[in-house]
């Protein structure tokens, strides 16, 4: 055997590579990979993690709207911290909050995700229906809305909308929601708010009740008739009757012939012939027309409100989005006056 041979002869088999050496192979591999792609999308995946565990103060929250585990999220935080080399969040057994690096790696990567957001959007808007899972929580008073509804889903076949219906104060971002419906003021100013018509509540009752126990031509005269009143589920007291005389409020101790928490069930009640209600005007649209309630005691002012499409600032409002508080706004409040420009909620309060 010569001496060129010789190295080739005494050659041994590698070792088996330690833990640590492994390791070290899959990182420089990571590395060598971020120049991939695959490696790349990688990234924008857990900087998206990130910025929804930022948000939301939770991993299970994110979680839930990204359609992951808690346990795969806080996998994917550690991965993106060990790849920055610094701490993130600080975490407890309850919470999860930002340390100072991790505020600031917040500001950049919310831009990011804002930006590849708005990207889609564009295309999403310029090439094709508008398409997806819609997640919007109305209030009890939503079930009058529903032949609207019907006709957006007719309209738009491609958007699944997800409904729920509560008057509890909802979190928007920590539940995952894409749009709120509600009446009243709006105190939170991280949300976006556009109103989608104004109303007033009005006193109606059926024409069968009102040629038994004849028409009230003065507020007094409610006194001998039977008032079916709404009561609040959040403070349960008694929605307040719009009684006034030359500007000046009436309080009159109205007799209750039906209490109820929604106004779906006082509208029954009222068209049944059971007595007067007050409600919002739009949500008795449909039977004023049919002639099926009949408004009295037209002269009163009425209790004013506000119904609102709320959604998360910060993100660029996707087409989903658009669509629907465009059509809810259109087709609940079709005269142009009753309704106004998007606006913040700060500008509201």
């Amino acid at each position: 055997m010569n001496d060129r041979q010789k190295p080739a002869a005494i050659a041994t088999a590698p070792k088996p590579a330690s833990h640590v050496e492994r390791s070290e192979r899959s990182e420089h591999s990571e590395r060598d990979d971020g120049a991939s792609g695959a490696s790349a999308m990688d990234r924008v995946g857990s900087l998206n993690v990130f910025v929804r565990s930022a948000e939301t103060r939770s991993f299970t929250a994110a979680g839930r709207q990204m359609g992951i585990s808690a346990s795969a999220v806080g996998k994917a935080i550690s991965r993106l911290e060990t790849r920055l080399g610094v701490r993130l969040f600080h975490r407890s057994t309850r919470s999860i909050t930002l340390t100072p690096e991790g505020a600031q790696f917040l500001k950049r990567c919310s831009r990011i995700i804002q930006e590849i957001e708005a990207a889609e959007a564009e295309l999403a808007l310029a090439n094709s229906m508008p398409r997806g899972r819609l997640r919007v929580s109305l209030p009890l008073v939503g079930m009058l809305l529903m032949p609207v509804i019907g006709a957006f889903m007719k309209a738009y076949p491609e958007i699944t909308v997800d409904l729920d219906f509560t008057d509890r104060l909802v979190d928007v971002i920590e539940e995952g929601l894409d749009v709120v419906i509600r009446t009243g003021e709006v105190g939170d100013s991280q949300l976006i708010t556009r109103t989608l018509g104004r109303f007033t509540h009005i006193i109606v009752g059926s024409p069968e009740y009102l040629a038994e126990r004849g028409t009230p031509v003065t507020p007094e005269d409610l006194l001998s008739h039977a008032c079916l009143q709404h009561r609040f589920q959040s403070t349960g007291k008694l929605r307040a009757w719009p009684l006034e005389r030359n500007g000046e409020t009436l309080n009159l101790d109205l007799p209750n012939a039906a209490i109820v928490s929604n106004t779906e069930s006082l509208i029954s009640l009222a068209e049944q012939g059971l007595g007067l209600a007050c409600v919002p005007g739009f949500t008795v649209r449909e039977q004023l027309r049919r002639g099926t309630l009949v408004h009295v005691l037209q002269e009163l002012p009425g209790n004013p409100g506000v119904l609102r499409a709320l959604w998360p600032s910060g993100r660029h409002l996707s087409p989903k989005i658009r669509v629907f508080v465009d059509f809810m706004g259109q087709h609940l409040f079709p005269s142009p006056d009753a309704r106004q420009q998007d606006g913040s909620a700060a500008e509201l309060r």
